[in-house]
């Protein structure tokens, strides 16, 4: 067992024991959905600010139109209007 690598040692379990084929989909599934949120996060969030030099404050070029939320239960971001200054 010294030499084999990971991916055999992992063949072997799914082999012995099938029941396992469900629980390694479903964890994939759930690591790769964690992964594709968290890039979602770094790339769409209004708090990351990837480029300072031409963008140093990203969240203050948000319109109130612009719905930066994974998902607005309530909100109809297409009917409000702006109630802030322009800096």
């Amino acid at each position: 067992m010294a030499g084999t690598s990971l991916g055999t040692r992992l063949y072997r379990q799914i082999k012995r024991h099938p029941a396992l084929i469900p629980m390694i989909g479903f964890i994939g599934l759930g690591m790769g959905s964690a992964a594709l949120y968290l890039l979602r996060l770094a790339l769409r969030s209004p708090d990351v600010c990837w480029d300072r030099k031409n963008n140093p404050e990203p969240w203050n070029r948000l319109s109130p139109n612009d719905q930066y939320k994974f998902l607005a239960v309530s909100t109809d971001y297409k009917k409000l209007k702006k109630d802030r200054p322009d800096f």
